[in-house]
Formats: structure tokens, sequence, C-alpha cells
């Protein structure tokens, strides 16, 4: 698997479409299509990712050979790394890509002198809270954000030392 910066429009374009179709896909059962609308267009839009990245937010492709599978997003926040956004396609989950862009993300918090990683997690993704747990996050509460257009993340807090 290949890790790549996210610096062009086409790359933008592509975290688009994977986000549509893997969070279509992923989160439509979990928590309605409704809000997967809403949070697509206000999270995973191309100008919202733009704007993520002129704000300070790091964006990268997992790419297997030509295809791009999934990606990634985080951003230091004081003397932590968050970790946004861990996405891959149905085909490619349970096969050791997440782990492997979880060790990423870890280097990247080690070559910033950064202490955790942390991320959110929707309290019904039983498959991903699992899947943290096994390679080292551990639950550190609960956390209920209103996002807007009466929507909330219902989610945990999980938070690793690096």
């Amino acid at each position: 698997m290949t890790i790549i910066k996210v610096s062009t429009g086409d790359q933008i374009a592509i975290i688009e479409s994977l986000a549509r179709d893997i969070w279509t896909e992923y989160y439509t059962p979990i928590i309605g299509k409704q809000q997967v609308d809403y949070m697509l267009a206000g999270y995973q839009s191309k100008q919202a990712v733009k704007e993520q990245i002129a704000s300070g937010v790091l964006y990268f492709l997992l790419e297997e050979g030509r295809s791009s599978i999934g990606y990634i997003a985080v951003q230091p926040r004081g003397d932590e790394l968050f970790l946004s956004k861990i996405y891959l396609q149905s085909s490619r989950r349970a096969k050791g890509y997440g782990k492997k862009a979880v060790q990423f993300v870890e280097i990247l918090a080690r070559e910033q002198g950064l202490r955790k990683i942390v991320l959110t997690v929707n309290k019904h993704n039983t498959g991903a809270i699992s899947a943290y747990e096994k390679i080292g996050f551990r639950n550190a509460g609960s956390l209920v954000q209103d996002i807007g257009g009466g929507f909330v993340m219902d989610d945990y807090a999980m938070e690793k030392m690096v």
C-alpha cells in the first residue's frame, strides 16, 4: 500500500468520490441516509476538504497499485494528533490496510513530537471500535456533538499513546 499526501484538485476529487461510496455503503445503516448526505456535503465535499486542508488538516490517499482504496486525515492539536478520518473501501477492510494506515499515523505523530493519537468513532460502529482496540486504542469516554441540521454525532473518544 502506498500513502500519498493530498495536494491537488484531482486528488481532492478522488477523496470526495471515495467518501460518497464508502459513507453511503457503511454509514447509512448506522446513522441513516439523511445524516450521511448532510455530513458528506458538510465535511467531505471538494470545497469542505479544500477548506480543511487550508486550515491545517493533512489528507492522505491510500493506494494499492493504481487504485485509490481509501483515505485518512489528521490534524495536530496541542500535544496530540487527531485522526479525523480513516476510511477504506469495503473490499479492502480486514486485510491489514487499516493497521498499516494507523502505523503511518503513529510515525507522523512521533515525527511531530506528539505523545498520543486521538479519534472519535460512532458508538454503534462496533467493528471499528473492536479494530481500534486490537491495535492499542482505549475508550476515553462518550462524546455527543451537535453538528447542525438536527443531527448529532454520538461517539466514543479513543486514544493511543505513541
